[in-house]
């Protein structure tokens, strides 16, 4: 696979969710993010105006994780959150479906929470991304969502939160880039700690990658390149 450094890092999406986070673990991840290029920061909302101080006058984006990370808010609560983040600065909405009424086989309201909140990110000239967490989905229901975003059009989908039973696979990767093909992206996210399993999810078609080990992969990445 034939990929610059500089295109690699433009994929990662430098992660920071924990709840104990403090204020010199944001100035440590966006002061990363800067120094490597990566695309975006990924945080709760509670931090965005922090984390758009710290980037001023920087290309990486401030993203914001909706409905995080078990997407049993309502939509009219992930509406208001997803507006909300936008207001104080976010680029990148990733919010997480409603899972529970995927199981329920609620299909209507799966298909209208991704498009109020999708609709509204247009509106703003903001990236989204439609988490599914595939850890807990079967084949059918991920095919479900995928097909639905084909329809609705977000920017991207996301195999995980990286706080369920599992995260990225290879599989899932490709079964979801399969199915939207160049209309939708697709981001791999959760458990993507190496610079092998990073390659692996974008050979199989991730546009981006989700992870808090961003600088180690792309450190990785320049030694081999180097050698």
């Amino acid at each position: 696979m034939k990929m610059s450094i500089e295109q690699l890092a433009g994929m990662v999406d430098h992660t920071n969710l924990k709840a104990f986070a403090d204020e010199d673990m944001f100035k440590k991840l966006c002061d990363e993010a800067r120094q490597y290029n990566f695309k975006m920061v990924a945080i709760n909302p509670a931090q965005v105006e922090r984390c758009k101080r710290l980037l001023a006058g920087s290309p990486v984006h401030v993203g914001a994780a909706v409905g995080f990370p078990l997407g049993q808010t309502t939509l009219e609560c992930k509406l208001f959150e997803t507006q909300d983040a936008i207001a104080k600065g976010a680029d990148e909405i990733d919010y997480v479906i409603n899972i529970g009424e995927l199981k329920n086989k609620n299909y209507e309201y799966i298909e209208k929470e991704m498009q109020g909140i999708v609709s509204l990110c247009r509106e703003k000239n903001v990236i989204s991304k439609v988490i599914f967490e595939n850890c807990y989905l079967n084949e059918d229901e991920k095919l479900f969502l995928a097909k639905t975003a084909l329809t609705v059009r977000p920017d991207f989908i996301k195999t995980s939160t990286g706080f369920g039973t599992g995260g990225a696979t290879v599989a899932d990767v490709a079964l979801m880039k399969h199915t939207v093909g160049a209309a939708v992206k697709v981001k791999a996210a959760g458990g993507i700690r190496d610079l092998a399993t990073a390659l692996q999810m974008v050979e199989a078609g991730a546009e981006r990658l989700g992870t808090s080990a961003g600088v180690e992969i792309i450190e990785a990445y320049m030694k081999a390149h180097n050698e």
